[in-house]
């Protein structure tokens, strides 16, 4: 491979990274349009890796690509947001089921850890903190089961939600707690052994956050 395929790629890489960033702070907001110079502008590269990765997001859903309206950044809809917490429940129900009782010294100590640090967040009122640790606390399960597919479909929807799982916690600061309470009680059933709590405890949380997420779109 060529330095110069290397550094197309280099860049298109960073291109995705940084424009799916952008959407995610929402810098671009829901409904914005996007220009593929003022893109490539401001990254400090040509339109040909931004032009690449609009596309790769237009695929995952970030953006939609017209040739009659141009490039908008896309929001995520409401039956996006149950078909997701749908598969979801499936997967984390599946990764809880099979690992709970089953963790290493290690392992107990990173989810403690992630535990320790939801609760400073929560007090401290830090919502995008929040959201990175809820994030890191769903997919670590997934990380212990060793199932690359499932960290790979993790990711993928997490990062798709995390927009609209800040507007939350931005809404409804008191959701802060009680996700931290309820991710408590799930951990605590992972380490006690007791699958049955850990998926019953699972489906509580994700009820209650599919709920917060809808109800302020009806």
């Amino acid at each position: 491979m060529t330095a110069a395929v290397t550094d197309k790629g280099l860049l298109k890489e960073r291109a995705y990274s940084e424009i799916k960033g952008y959407i995610q702070r929402d810098e671009y907001l829901p409904g914005e349009f996007l220009s593929e110079r003022q893109l490539a502008s401001r990254l400090g590269m040509s339109k040909t890796p931004v032009k690449s990765a609009l596309e790769r997001l237009e695929v995952e859903g970030f953006v939609a690509v017209s040739p009659q309206q141009g490039i908008v950044v896309r929001d995520v809809s409401i039956h996006e947001i149950a078909d997701q917490f749908e598969i979801r429940l499936a997967l984390e129900s599946f990764v809880l089921r099979s690992i709970a009782g089953r963790l290493n010294s290690e392992q107990t100590a990173q989810v403690r850890k992630n535990l320790k640090e939801q609760a400073k967040a929560a007090k401290t009122g830090d919502l995008a903190g929040a959201a990175q640790l809820d994030s890191e606390f769903h997919t670590s399960f997934c990380e212990f089961l060793g199932n690359r597919e499932i960290v790979r479909v993790m990711m993928q929807l997490r990062e798709k939600m995390h927009r609209v799982v800040v507007r939350v916690f931005e809404n409804k600061h008191e959701r802060l707690q009680s996700s931290y309470q309820e991710h408590s009680e799930i951990a605590q059933a992972v380490l006690d052994g007791d699958a049955s709590r850990a998926v019953a405890s699972l489906e509580e949380h994700l009820n209650c956050g599919k709920q917060l997420l809808l109800s302020p779109r009806r």
